[in-house]
C-alpha cells in the first residue's frame, strides 16, 4: 500500500514507516502531521485510485522526527575585468518525517 502526496510544491511516494525529507513544516520533534493532498492511492490488493487532482477520503499521517538543514549551496557571480564579485550561501530548512500510516475511507 502506498500513496503519492503533495507538500511543499513537490510530490513524494510514501508507504507506512517511510522516512522522508521535505520542505520545512512547523512543529517540534514528535508532533503528528497529516497530509491531506493525496494525488494517488494504491491498496494492497492492486486497486489504484488516481485523483483529478486529489483523491477524496484518503489521508496520510506522519510524525516529525527532526528539523534539519540541507547542504550549503554557493551562488557566485563574477563579471570579468570589472572587479565585481558576489558570493552568497544558502541552506534550506528541511523537516524529516516518518510516515505512520495511510487511512482510506
Amino acid at each position: 500500500m502506498f500513496a503519492v502526496i503533495k507538500t511543499g510544491g513537490k510530490q513524494y511516494r510514501v508507504a507506512a514507516n517511510d522516512v522522508i525529507t521535505i520542505e520545512k513544516l512547523e512543529g517540534e520533534a514528535g508532533t503528528a502531521v497529516t497530509f491531506g493532498e493525496v494525488l494517488l492511492f494504491t491498496d494492497g490488493a492492486g486497486a489504484t485510485q488516481v485523483g483529478a487532482p486529489l483523491v477524496s477520503g484518503v489521508s496520510v499521517a506522519g510524525e516529525i522526527v527532526k528539523q534539519a538543514r540541507g547542504p550549503k549551496v554557493i551562488a557566485f557571480k563574477k563579471r570579468r575585468r570589472q572587479n565585481s564579485r558576489c558570493k552568497r550561501g544558502h541552506r534550506q530548512d528541511l523537516t524529516v518525517v516518518r510516515v505512520t500510516g495511510i487511512s482510506a475511507a
